[in-house]
């Protein structure tokens, strides 16, 4: 019987893509939460800057920023330097305490799904304040808690997005 030498392993890349982004972009990833134990997660250039690991990630629309040039949710957003990267990634419920004037700033910065929230939906957000992200790059997607299709008990799965963003802002 003749023995066949296995694949290698895949190399690890950052934020866990499966191919490296290429030297002039960050790599990112945003991913949800699902049910009690799957916390939200935001990965930015191999950092995890939320995640259950951290203890950082609460109910609700879970924030981070990365400023380019090294409350309220509101003011937060609004407080956000200019050419900073917004992160956003639901965990449990993000959208029954959302007020409009949190949404209108959501939705201001490019967000299509804001006011489409409903209770324990999963939503992952990437967003450019004062410049524009590639067009190609996926910057939202949404999840709704439906009780015939949910993955986890009342839950919806969670859902990411991923992607390599230039390092130079435009």
């Amino acid at each position: 019987m003749r023995q066949v030498a296995g694949a290698p392993a895949p190399k690890r890349q950052k934020c866990d893509h499966w191919t490296p982004c290429p030297s002039d972009t960050y790599a990112y990833r945003l991913l949800s939460g699902g049910g009690k134990n799957k916390y939200a997660k935001i990965c930015f250039e191999d950092n995890l800057l939320m995640g259950g690991k951290l203890g950082n990630v609460a109910r609700g629309i879970n924030i981070a920023v990365v400023d380019y040039n090294s409350g309220p949710m509101t003011k937060f957003i609004q407080s956000a330097p200019p050419k900073s990267l917004l992160f956003m990634v639901t965990y449990d419920d993000g959208s029954t305490r959302l007020k409009d004037d949190a949404k209108n700033t959501i939705e201001a910065l490019g967000s299509k799904e804001i006011r489409n929230m409903k209770f324990r939906s999963s939503w992952v957000f990437l967003a450019a304040k004062d410049f524009e992200l590639p067009s190609e790059i996926e910057r939202e997607k949404i999840n709704h808690s439906d009780t015939k299709n949910n993955r986890y008990s009342g839950w919806p799965a969670e859902i990411q997005i991923e992607g390599c963003i230039p390092k130079e802002p435009s």
